[in-house]
């Protein structure tokens, strides 16, 4: 992994929750969602993503279903709910803060 990959892993819940905010979606199309609108610049594994799934379930900022897309095909797909709307107005709030106490910092 990359030391841009590394930092960005910090931002993982940031990012899911944001593209939930769109649209349903699941695993694999965040993925590629999330490298698609940073321009290739994030590529998160699915070992990366997942575990951040399970734990925005865990607290109730999302929820997850199962559409049967084939005939032995079955896709995970997930679902913000209020709470995770409410986690990611805070989340975008407290980035928000800190971009401009780093830029403050580090002189831009």
């Amino acid at each position: 992994m990359s030391e841009r990959n590394t930092f960005y892993k910090g931002y993982v819940e940031l990012l899911v929750l944001r593209f939930l905010s769109e649209d349903d979606y699941y695993g694999l199309q965040l993925v590629k969602k999330i490298k698609e609108e940073s321009n290739g610049l994030i590529n998160l594994s699915v070992g990366t993503l997942y575990p951040t799934l399970y734990k925005l379930i865990e607290k109730k900022y999302i929820t997850d279903y199962k559409v049967q897309t084939g005939e032995r095909m079955i896709k995970v797909f997930y679902h913000i709910e209020n709470l995770g709307r409410e986690r990611l107005d805070r989340l975008i709030k407290d980035y928000n803060e800190l971009t401009i106490i780093m830029n403050n910092i580090i002189g831009h």
